[in-house]
């Protein structure tokens, strides 16, 4: 090569893929797969606390100019297929994710009276403990298979939620949040339950190969046919037409499990903890009579 031709390092999968989507201050980029990365950047020349359980606070890690900022959940598609793959509810054709997801998308929240915990693979924000498990509450003898898989979904959710709570805690805001990733791509049932949990509008990055297109757009820096990542977002990046509204009906509902949930959370997760879980499952039972009436 001739002197003077810019040479780009690499860089983490993840971190590029935020790149792609579009990452810029006050968003968060959710990549959401097997387990789930979260990205948000802030500024390196503002005061930025020192965030309990984020996996990583790095100057210049995702963009230059910037803090980049690392959390996630150890287990998100890998808990749904656990139950698909190892479980088997329903046999090979009831039990597949795409009859478990029909089913789980005529339920309404609330409904099936269940909560769970989404560590099946340990936590890894906030909590940072791997030797935490899942756990299902709320079984009856009538408890359904769909109904434990929009539960093991909406689980995911909430400690999606707890990580947005935790950067919000420690003044990183969450203005818009991008998603991108196999599920985001192919699951519009986890993307709503998302949303209603969240109470957030949940977008989707318009490339399906945001860790790639990210790649490009740091070599077009480096190669100068853009200026900065500023102007090569602009041009290379956009999100799908397609928005997931949240359902107000079904946020409300979702705030009370959340307080159920995050009881849970504290009393499992926290050895500071110290409550009283009697009236959960009672609370559940409420829920879920009112939801079916």
């Amino acid at each position: 090569m001739r002197e003077g031709i810019p040479v780009a390092v690499g860089a983490f999968d993840a971190h590029l893929g935020a790149v792609g989507c579009g990452i810029a201050p006050g968003t968060l980029v959710k990549i959401i797969g097997t387990s789930t990365c979260d990205i948000a950047i802030a500024p390196n020349n503002e005061k930025l606390a020192d965030i309990p359980g984020l996996c990583g606070i790095v100057d210049g890690s995702v963009l230059p100019g910037y803090y980049g900022l690392e959390a996630g959940q150890s287990a998100v598609g890998d808990i749904f297929n656990w139950f698909v793959n190892y479980i088997k509810p329903g046999g090979a054709r009831a039990g597949s994710h795409g009859q478990l997801t029909a089913a789980a998308a005529r339920l309404k929240p609330g409904e099936s009276g269940l909560l769970a915990l989404d560590w099946n693979n340990g936590n890894r924000t906030v909590l940072v403990d791997q030797r935490l498990t899942g756990l299902l509450l709320g079984q009856s003898l009538y408890t359904t298979p769909a109904e434990i898989y929009r539960a093991l979904i909406e689980a995911t959710a909430f400690g999606a939620l707890t990580i947005i709570n935790r950067f919000e805690e420690y003044g990183v805001k969450i203005g818009q949040i991008i998603n991108c990733g196999g599920i985001a791509e192919k699951s519009p049932l986890v993307m709503q339950i998302y949303a209603d949990v969240t109470g957030r509008p949940m977008k989707i990055s318009r490339s399906a190969q945001t860790c790639a297109l990210g790649a490009a757009m740091a070599g077009a820096v480096a190669g100068r046919a853009h200026p900065n990542y500023a102007s090569a977002r602009n041009a290379m990046s956009a999100i799908k037409p397609r928005v997931f509204q949240p359902n107000l009906g079904a946020h409300d509902v979702y705030r009370q499990l959340f307080r159920l949930y995050g009881r849970l959370h504290d009393a499992f997760g926290v050895s500071a903890w110290r409550g009283n879980l009697h009236d959960v499952m009672k609370q559940l039972i409420d829920i879920r009579d009112r939801a079916r009436k």
